[in-house]
């Protein structure tokens, strides 16, 4: 195993821990009587390309794909892993981002400052891909199956969730957004897909980048979609560009062995 020449800094682990907490413990403010849920401001700007509210299940298993990350990476053994010493700072800030910017949400709406964190947080995310991606030796089963595949899935995510801010932002601030626009709607759904699918390609295949994407546009269709056919072809189109960019890339064995282990 490929180490760094010394250990990975204390300060590095301990601020991916109060990230993470942050980045969840923002989330409860409107339980303890702070700010209003998210739910509800995204509700009070709705716009066609917010996907349905069940997709958004899946903050849960990124969550806790969080959690076990910053456990993990705090051990002992992982003191000397010059992956994570990579990483490390972009998984920081990218966490920490997602709580400022649920703070931010609750107290002040989905809003341009909103969308400007939460492609902050986008940023790290995909410069942590990166490192993943062009990581020089194969992966081992923790940082395949913790780092890896949280982060990986939490990049795609963002990627969506940031078109989604944005529109929603454009619509609070009386730009457009609204269910007189199905056209542009349907535009900026096959722009996210399109960058899906270059992201998916760029990063050997990701197969956890390219379903959480294909999860977020059969969500897309199930929502936007059931007012305004053009979104669901929108959605269709991305999701077809994004399966061809992973078939196309884990096609290739060593693709295939960077991210299952095969």
């Amino acid at each position: 195993m490929n180490t760094v020449s010394s250990p990975r800094s204390a300060a590095q682990r301990f601020a991916i821990i109060l990230a993470v907490a942050f980045q969840i413990g923002a989330t409860f403010l409107p339980n303890l009587g702070f700010g209003e849920q998210i739910g509800e401001r995204s509700d009070a700007i709705r716009s066609l390309v917010v996907p349905a509210g069940w997709a958004f299940a899946i903050w849960g298993p990124l969550f806790l794909g969080c959690v076990i990350y910053a456990i993990w990476q705090a051990l002992p053994a992982q003191r000397n892993n010059t992956l994570l010493a990579r990483i490390g700072w972009y998984t920081a800030g990218a966490t920490a981002a997602n709580g400022l910017w649920a703070t931010y949400t609750q107290f002040a709406n989905l809003t341009a400052i909103s969308a400007v964190i939460i492609l902050c947080s986008l940023v790290c995310l995909l410069a942590a891909l990166r490192h993943l991606v062009n990581y020089e030796r194969e992966f081992t089963a923790g940082e395949r199956w913790i780092a890896g595949l949280t982060f990986s899935a939490l990049a795609a995510w963002l990627t969506v969730a940031s078109t989604v801010n944005i529109t929603a932002a454009l619509k609070y601030h009386g730009v457009g957004g609204g269910s007189e626009y199905p056209l542009l709607a349907a535009a900026i759904v096959l722009v996210a897909g399109i960058i899906g699918a270059a992201a998916t390609f760029r990063s050997r295949g990701n197969p956890w980048y390219a379903a959480v994407i294909l999860w977020a546009m059969l969500a897309i269709h199930y929502q936007g979609g059931q007012q305004f056919p053009l979104i669901t072809y929108a959605a269709i189109l991305s999701a077809v560009l994004v399966i061809f960019a992973a078939a196309a890339k884990l096609s290739d064995a060593p693709n295939r062995k960077r991210w299952f282990g095969l």
